[in-house]
């Protein structure tokens, strides 16, 4: 892996995780904003909580080394979490500043699942 590469990986890696992990909190002590949001998306709450532990998994699968598989898994839920809040914001007709982070979001999980190093990846068997 060049030098370039893993700086790129490491950048979109740590900005994911901290976006993953913040609101991952945010949504399990359930702040006043975001379950105002919830609401008004037709969710019930206690779909904070499921959302929030599985982000702070996702952070914990995501930075741990090894675990190729469930890291997959991880970057696959992120992606299925950011572009669900992306869409219910968009079938809510929110204003353009409710999808920024959403679309940041699954910007930096696909960059950070691409960039990823060799031994964070899924080893295929020729048969």
């Amino acid at each position: 892996m060049s030098k370039r590469n893993k700086i790129i990986y490491w950048i979109a890696t740590i900005w994911l995780s901290l976006g993953m992990l913040s609101s991952g909190i945010v949504q399990l002590i359930r702040m006043g904003e975001e379950v105002n949001m919830m609401t008004a998306l037709g969710y019930p709450l206690y779909f904070l909580t499921i959302i929030g532990v599985w982000k702070i998994l996702g952070v914990i699968t995501v930075l741990m080394p090894k675990f190729p598989l469930v890291k997959e898994w991880a970057y696959a839920g992120f992606f299925f979490i950011a572009s669900g809040a992306f869409f219910s914001h968009l079938a809510h007709k929110d204003e353009a500043t409710e999808f920024i982070g959403p679309i940041l979001l699954m910007i930096l999980t696909v960059v950070s699942w691409y960039f990823r190093p060799a031994s964070r990846k899924m080893v295929s068997v020729n048969q």
